[in-house]
């Protein structure tokens, strides 16, 4: 039976173990930094992807789509309590409304 999941590496030391694993982060964080979130379709995962916003704020986002409809602005977004406009800026160049 094959597995597809990639085998950690071994390591000499605790320092490079440490190394590889901050490396491995910085990637995570550059890969969700760089992802568009389209917010009238994106789950509530892909909404904590965004900076400020945890899984409360997620879930408020997607209740508020629910019951008003899409966001017709990235700015809409605004409208549901607990997003600001630092929160919005800080994630601007992500946002997506894509149908």
């Amino acid at each position: 039976m094959s597995n597809k999941a990639q085998a950690a590496p071994c390591f000499d030391s605790a320092q490079s173990a440490y190394s590889y694993l901050l490396a491995q982060e910085t990637a995570e964080t550059q890969a969700r930094d760089y992802s568009d979130v389209n917010i009238n379709h994106a789950s509530e995962g892909e909404l904590t992807s965004l900076y400020g916003i945890g899984s409360s704020k997620a879930q408020a986002i997607i209740l508020y789509r629910d019951m008003f409809g899409e966001f017709k602005t990235v700015d809409d977004l605004e409208k549901v309590k607990g997003i600001g406009p630092k929160t919005l800026e800080k994630n601007r160049e992500r946002l997506q409304l894509r149908e």
